[in-house]
């Protein structure tokens, strides 16, 4: 079993190897890479939490690909498009394929995956903010399509960044 969020595929059978443990710890086993908990108390939020987090970088990644089509039809349809336009819009777009698959690696449990997260989710409408609002060379429209990728990413944030991941996912010292 690779994460602690998969409760799916062991509901009710603690007797099968990797589907429990012994009897009194509370505990399910997992990857030797994971030590984690299954029965976390408050594993229902931890999953609606996970969930929000995809449906927010999934958003991320379509408004992402809806800048990356706009490109493209004003490139043939003549219009001026810059390097510069054509290289942010594919790269918010890859950024958005590695945060989604991040954020569901997280959701089954992987600790590594989780932190990448909550810096990506920190970092990323910071930096699309910032580089868009300073160079001053980009159109409007491209200005404002970029901001709106944003916003779901800084929702992200909060939630990936609250208290119900952050129990979730505690410190191993």
């Amino acid at each position: 079993m690779e994460g602690l969020y998969d409760l799916g595929r062991c509901k009710g059978r603690s007797g099968t190897p990797g589907c429990g443990a012994a009897v009194g710890q509370g505990r399910w086993a997992v990857g030797q890479s994971e030590a984690a908990q299954l029965d976390h108390p408050h594993t229902h939020r931890t999953h609606r939490a996970f969930g929000r987090t995809k449906t927010l970088v999934a958003a991320y990644g379509a408004l992402s690909a809806a800048v990356l089509v706009t490109v493209v039809v004003l490139a043939t349809t003549g219009h001026t498009v810059t390097s510069f336009m054509w290289g942010r819009s594919a790269g918010v777009l890859a950024s958005a394929a590695v945060t989604y698959w991040l954020t569901a690696r997280a959701a089954r449990g992987a600790r590594w995956a989780y932190l990448r997260v909550r810096v990506i989710s920190i970092a990323v409408p910071i930096a699309i903010i910032t580089i868009d609002t300073t160079l001053g060379a980009l159109p409007p429209w491209f200005v404002a399509t970029q901001a709106a990728c944003a916003l779901p990413m800084a929702a992200a944030a909060f939630i990936v960044n609250g208290p119900t991941l952050r129990t979730a996912f505690p410190n191993p010292r």
